[in-house]
């Protein structure tokens, strides 16, 4: 563990959650809460002068959502993305799925136990992806129509499986199941180092910045179903 604690900035709307996370993550000897936002043109303008290691980052709030804040601090064409953790009601919002492609590095659910919020801040500091396999069946099953692959998907396809080894192809095939590395290296019969290695692989080869853009990936060419 380092010295440093994990600077953590939270973006929700409603006090009494804001202030139970305040709670959670203060409590944590590696963390430090450095500031809150009620909305979301707040938690830009905060993120963006605080410059925190992880925002802990609402969907639903008001004057800007979640999923556009997480856009203009993690998106396509920011110079020095966020690292954006959305923690949601899943079963209320359907905007998981923009989040992720906003630039999120993963998310939970809201009644998700405090030791898993506190492990999914650790997770996304050190610059991993947190996409829960529970989560990840929830999501697929949810936006399965929007995942399925189109006519034009084909190409993209045929790049890919030309562009991985056979190996690479079958972490890939795991990572978008939602399984963590040492479950993929068990499934696989390779050590977690290894499984890293091949992950680290793959997003360099098709130009990926994490996990969780593999996995919609994935699922848009047609590599995997969501009916699988």
């Amino acid at each position: 563990m380092t010295d440093t604690p994990i600077r953590v900035l939270i973006c929700e709307d409603q006090a009494l959650v804001r202030a139970g996370y305040i709670t959670i993550f203060s409590a944590q000897p590696d963390m430090e809460v450095v500031g809150e936002a009620a909305d979301g043109r707040a938690a830009v303008e905060a993120a963006r002068l605080l410059r925190p290691d992880v925002i802990v980052m609402d969907i639903r709030m008001p004057i800007v959502d979640g999923i556009e804040a997480t856009r203009r601090l993690a998106g396509p064409g920011t110079d020095t993305p966020a690292k954006v953790l959305v923690v949601t009601t899943f079963n209320v919002d359907e905007y998981v799925y923009e989040a992720l492609k906003a630039g999120a590095g993963g998310f939970l659910l809201k009644d998700a136990p405090p030791a898993e919020l506190v492990n999914g801040v650790r997770t996304i500091a050190r610059g991993d992806s947190l996409l829960a396999p529970a989560v990840t069946r929830a999501l697929i099953g949810h936006f399965a129509e929007r995942l399925r692959p189109s006519d034009t998907s084909r190409p993209a396809r045929d790049e890919i499986v030309r562009t991985l080894t056979r190996r690479e192809l079958e972490v890939l095939e795991q990572i978008a199941s939602g399984l963590s590395n040492a479950e993929i290296a068990e499934k696989l019969f390779i050590t977690a180092e290894t499984v890293k290695t091949y992950v680290s692989r793959i997003l360099a080869k098709l130009g990926l910045r994490d996990r969780v853009q593999a996995v919609v990936l994935a699922y848009r060419v047609g590599l995997v179903s969501g009916t699988d």
